[in-house]
């Protein structure tokens, strides 16, 4: 089936799954519900898919606002099998980003790099932090072993499984209670080394002394070989997804916004299908939203519809941080500046925890720099999408919602007021990118700021959440939200169910898929030795394959051409 409208706004069309949502969760789910035989819809509300994964372009220049390193992606690991199982491993390659730092610290004047591999780690840290030898290979191999036994308890099958369970993961049982900061207390002294160890609580947006420490290892482990970049940005994903789903006979529908899910019975308890904001009525066996759980309750639902403890929770439900992304394209050499395809994480030299609540202040008002600041070079990391010419590069700093709180009613065109505010805010992040590319405010062809206002816009999150709901001990693993709700026939996927990111979300979709179609989800991503993701160097490309040089070489080559007719954009 094509992409095609979806009959007249007066027709009830019935499918075997509805999906709200067209994110990484949503289009896991629906690969697999339709290879499965189901007759399956997903609706999106933006003019694109692929929810934070989608890609958008500037003047011909392209960015992704979600995607800006994937972990796992080598032979044989987790990204690579989902991948490779959901049948697009032949239509998606990465960028391994630089081996020696794919994660630059720059605290102050410190600059620490992360290399890829976990024993190339500890060698680093101790050498800069020798009093902290023992205590860095302990702490970092204690790490790895909790998300070794977070993700097996999924997979325990069996009598015996059970038996041994507590044994199997008897260090996720000893520190699974506590938080990052409780743990890395009791281990690490030296208040740098813990900034340093603690730079990926951007990855989820809390503090120390907030996290869940088993999820942070989970996070930390992801990493722990290195991150990679794909190539076509975080729409080559979504492009894939979406060409394997239709390809079993999925629909994709986008420009379509759901404005109910409705439900039947005396109770109003079954879901049964989705009201359009056109007033189409599309009914269904069941609706699986990607949507986070506020707006799929309050706004989807109806919270009269949910049972009171529901309810309770659902008022007690914290989200995750939000933030301000600076999109910009410049005409200069960054890596004689310094950049290369690693990321670069901008710290002030206090804890984490105090300098997050420095950045949760409500009052962005004053002319300073940002505290912290997440700078990512994506021609670096994908270079076929550099033209010679023109670098792209991705600022992210976080905020609290309040500070657009002002703004939530803001309707197209934009107030004065608020272009007035982003402006302001624009200039305060180009000043924070000064310290780490000196002179870049001179080079910049074109700049766009994305403010939460802006999240909510495209990605229809609570308050411009970036991560889903807050990654705190009481909202994730058994307290998170769950697939299968209360509501017989409807369920739930996306980056507040399982897990959030780039794999987190797409698995939380086969997961789903999974407990619809009674199995397990390893029954859904099996191996497939003829689907391999193919994984190049950022850094090197002596090895490039023929048809990837072309790619590299095009692009420059229309660049050329087009480079008498190039007109600078002042903004």
């Amino acid at each position: 089936m094509s992409e095609n409208k979806i009959k007249s706004q007066s027709e009830e069309v019935n499918y075997d799954t509805v999906i709200v949502g067209s994110g990484m969760g949503g289009l896991g789910a629906g690969i697999c519900l339709a290879r499965a035989g189901q007759k399956v819809l997903i609706l999106e509300q933006h003019d694109v898919p692929g929810g934070w994964c989608h890609s958008f372009y500037l003047n011909g220049f392209r960015f992704t606002p979600g995607v800006h390193y994937v972990g796992n992606v080598g032979p044989g690991e987790s990204t690579a099998e989902l991948y490779e199982g959901l049948g697009i491993g032949n239509d998606i390659s990465f960028f391994q980003m630089n081996k020696d730092g794919y994660e630059h610290c720059w605290v102050n004047d410190e600059k620490i790099d992360f290399p890829s591999n976990i024993d190339d780690l500890i060698t680093s840290l101790s050498k800069r932090f020798p009093k902290e030898k023992k205590n860095i290979k302990k702490y970092l191999k204690l790490v790895q072993q909790v998300s070794y036994e977070l993700f097996l308890i999924p997979k325990m099958n069996g009598f015996w499984d059970h038996v041994t369970i507590p044994w199997r993961t008897r260090h996720m049982g000893k520190y699974g209670l506590f938080s990052l900061r409780q743990v890395i207390d009791w281990h690490i002294k030296d208040p740098l080394l813990k900034q340093i160890l603690n730079v990926q609580c951007g990855d989820h947006g809390l503090p120390p002394k907030q996290a869940s420490f088993p999820l942070h290892c989970a996070l930390m482990s992801h990493y722990f070989n290195g991150g990679y970049y794909p190539l076509g940005g975080g729409g080559a994903i979504v492009k894939a997804m979406t060409n394997a789903f239709k390809s079993h006979g999925g629909v994709l529908q986008t420009k379509t916004s759901v404005e109910k899910i409705l439900l039947e019975g005396n109770d109003k308890k079954r879901a049964t299908g989705v009201r359009l904001e056109n007033g189409q009525v599309i009914k269904a066996n069941r609706i699986i939203s990607n949507a986070d759980p506020g707006i799929t309750y309050n706004q989807l639902i109806g919270n009269e519809n949910v049972s009171q403890k529901l309810r309770e929770r659902l008022a007690k439900t914290k989200y995750s941080v939000t933030s301000l992304m600076l999109f910009l394209t410049v005409d200069m050499d960054v890596r004689k500046a310094g950049l290369d395809s690693g990321n670069i994480w901008l710290m002030p030299n206090k804890s984490m925890d105090e300098f997050f609540e420095d950045m949760m202040s409500p009052d962005l008002s004053n002319e300073s720099l940002f505290p912290s600041a997440f700078v990512s070079c994506t021609t670096l990391k994908d270079p076929p999408s550099y033209d010679g010419r023109h670098h792209t590069l991705e600022v992210i700093t976080f905020i609290s919602y309040e500070a657009f709180r002002a703004f939530e009613n803001e309707t197209n065109p934009r107030s004065e007021k608020y272009l007035q505010f982003k402006e302001h805010l624009s200039q305060r992040l180009i000043k924070t990118v000064e310290k780490v590319v000196p002179g870049i405010s001179d080079h910049i062809v074109q700049r766009e700021l994305g403010s939460p206002i802006t999240n909510e816009y495209y990605i229809n999150s609570t308050e411009g959440s970036v991560y889903g709901t807050a990654k705190t001990f009481k909202q994730t693993g058994p307290f998170s939200y769950k697939a299968k709700t209360e509501i017989e026939d409807l369920y739930l996927c996306g980056a507040s169910i399982m897990a959030h990111g780039v794999a987190g979300s797409a698995y939380s979709g086969v997961q789903t898929a999974a407990i619809i179609l009674g199995c397990r989800q390893e029954d859904l991503i099996k191996p497939d030795p003829e689907n391999r993701v193919q994984v190049f160097d950022a850094e090197d490309d002596s090895n490039y394959p023929d048809w990837l040089k072309n790619k590299i070489a095009l692009k420059r080559a229309k660049a050329d051409l087009n480079a008498k007719k190039f007109v600078k954009l002042k903004a």
